[in-house]
């Protein structure tokens, strides 16, 4: 498994893999998207590639510098495609992400999960995260 910076080129299998989370999303956008990432050095996306180069998950991190906390790292995305599931993709994944944070300065890792997700929370725990709490999320539509 080879793990690296995503492409435009992979904007298809990243949307059909934003949609296995839950998330769906046409392949325009997320080439936008992607685009804009790396036009604002807005964070960092990783794609996981099998033996023949296909594509079989990503994570999507973010830096966080708030007023009232120290910065950190938020892992806004985490997916990896349901044939790949339990060959230590996401693990790797995860990893990739902890070092591009440390290689930019910061000390912590933040990941919010729904709390019907059991199966990531367990993946976190196993992983070294520890839960510090549950809440609701708003939104209002601007």
């Amino acid at each position: 498994m080879l793990i690296r910076e995503a492409i435009p080129a992979d904007a298809e299998t990243l949307a059909v893999l934003s949609a296995q989370l839950g998330y769906p999303v046409d392949v325009v956008t997320i080439a936008q998207r992607l685009e804009d990432i790396a036009a604002h050095a807005a964070g960092v996306v990783r794609v996981a590639a099998d033996a023949q180069g296909a594509v079989c998950g990503f994570a999507n991190a973010e830096p966080r510098r708030l007023l009232i906390a120290d910065p950190f790292v938020e892992l806004t995305a985490l997916v990896v495609a349901q044939t790949a599931r339990g060959a230590g993709t996401g693990a790797a994944l995860l990893a990739a992400v902890e070092a591009w944070a440390r290689d930019n300065g910061f000390t912590s890792v933040r990941v919010r999960s729904n709390v019907l997700r059991e199966r990531a929370h367990r993946f976190y725990l196993r992983e070294g995260y520890i839960e510090r709490k549950r809440q609701a999320v708003f939104l209002k539509r601007l």
